[in-house]
C-alpha cells in the first residue's frame, strides 16, 4: 500500500469542513486512489509520483461536494459505496452503510470501514510468536535448573525472545488497521527497539533473581529497562495522527480525553514518567548493592504507584487556565 495516498488526501481536503457528507467523500475515494496508485505502480510508476498522479486525477474535492453526481466518476460505475454516498447526502440517517437510528454509531462506522489482516501479517505474527514463547521458556527452564545451560544460552534465549517482541511490535503497527493509518516504518522500528530493550531488560532482571546470572548484571537490567522507558517517552510524545477520518466522527459521541486536548500534559507525562523510573531503577540498583535484591521488588511497585497517581492526577486533575 502507498502510504503516500492518506497524507495527500488529508491535504486535499485541508481547508474543508468536514461535515458528515465530506467525510463520506473522503473515505469512499480513499481505496479507489490506493488502487490507482497500485495501478501506477505497476505499470513501472515511483511510489511518490503514483500517489500524486492519483491524487492529481481526483481533481477539487470542492466540486465533488458541491455536484455529488461527480461521485461515479471517482468511486466507479456501480459502486456501493458511491451508491450509498450519492443517495444517502442530505438524509443523515441514511448516508452510509449499517447506519440506522443512531447515523454515527461507531460499531456501524466500524463495521463499513473494516480492514481485515493480510494474510502475509498474520503468518509473521505466528513466526514472532513462537519466537517469544521459545526463547522464555528455554530461558527460564535454564535459569531455574530444569535444563542444564550455562550463562551464554540462557542470554541468548532471552535476546530470540526480546527479537521477537520488537519484529511482532514493528510489523503490528506498520499495518493498515480499521481504525489506523499504517506508521512510518522508521518509528514503527522505533517502538519494537523499545519493546526489545523493555523485555531483554526485564529477562535480566529475572536472572539475577533466580541466581543464574552474577548481581552485577542487574545494571544491564536497568540500562535496557530506563533506555525503553526514554525511547517510549519519546515517541509517544512526538506521536502524530493516526487515526483515519471517521474516527473522528466517533470521537465526537465521546468524553474528551484531557491528553487528546492538551498534547502538552501528555508530553509532560511522558517526560515524568521518565524521571519516575530512572529514579526507581537507580534505587533498585543502590537497594541491591547494599542490602539485598529482595529489596528491589519494593521499589519497582513503589515507581509504579507513583507513575499511577502521576496518571490519574494529569489525566484527571483541574485544568490550568493555561491549558484551556
Amino acid at each position: 500500500m502507498n502510504p503516500d495516498i492518506h497524507r495527500l488526501l488529508d491535504e486535499a481536503f485541508a481547508g474543508v469542513e468536514m461535515t458528515p457528507e465530506a467525510q463520506d467523500l473522503k473515505e469512499e475515494v480513499r481505496a479507489n486512489l490506493v488502487a490507482r496508485a497500485d495501478d501506477l505502480e505497476a505499470s513501472g510508476v515511483a511510489p511518490g509520483e503514483a500517489a500524486r498522479r492519483a491524487i492529481a486525477e481526483l481533481g477539487d474535492v470542492r466540486e465533488l461536494l458541491d455536484d455529488p453526481d461527480d461521485l461515479a466518476d471517482v468511486t466507479g460505475p456501480g459502486s456501493a459505496a458511491g451508491a450509498s454516498g450519492s443517495a444517502g447526502r442530505g438524509d443523515p440517517a441514511r448516508s452510509g452503510a449499517g447506519r440506522t437510528a443512531s447515523p454515527y454509531g461507531y460499531a456501524a462506522l466500524a463495521l463499513r470501514n473494516r480492514v481485515r489482516p493480510k494474510p502475509g501479517f498474520v503468518v509473521r505474527v505466528v513466526v514472532w510468536a513462537v519466537m517469544i514463547v521459545a526463547g522464555v521458556t528455554v530461558a527460564t527452564l535454564g535459569a531455574t535448573g530444569v535444563l542444564p545451560l550455562v550463562a551464554g544460552p540462557i542470554i541468548l534465549a532471552l535476546g530470540v525472545a526480546s527479537t521477537g517482541l520488537g519484529l511482532l511490535v514493528s510489523d503490528s503497527l506498520q499495518q493498515e488497521t480499521t481504525t489506523n493509518h499504517p506508521m512510518p516504518q522508521y518509528r514503527a522500528a522505533g517502538y519494537g527497539a523499545a519493546s526489545l530493550l523493555a523485555l531483554f531488560g526485564l529477562g535480566f532482571a529475572g536472572l539475577v533473581g533466580l541466581q543464574a546470572l552474577p548481581i552485577w548484571c542487574v545494571v544491564f537490567a536497568a540500562l535496557g529497562v530506563i533506555a525503553s522507558i526514554i525511547l517510549y517517552a519519546f515517541l509517544g510524545a512526538s506521536q502524530t495522527n493516526r487515526h483515519k477520518a471517521w474516527t473522528r466522527v466517533a470521537r465526537d459521541t465521546m468524553p474528551p480525553n484531557r491528553f487528546d486536548e492538551h498534547p502538552e500534559v501528555a508530553a509532560r507525562f511522558g517526560i515524568y514518567s521518565a524521571v519516575i523510573w530512572i529514579v526507581t531503577f537507580v534505587i533498585i540498583a543502590v537497594l541491591v548493592f547494599t542490602v539485598g535484591w529482595w529489596w528491589a521488588p519494593v521499589a519497582f511497585v513503589g515507581g509504579l504507584a507513583a507513575m499511577l497517581l502521576l496518571l490519574a492526577r494529569m489525566l484527571f486533575g483541574h485544568s490550568d487556565d493555561s491549558e484551556r
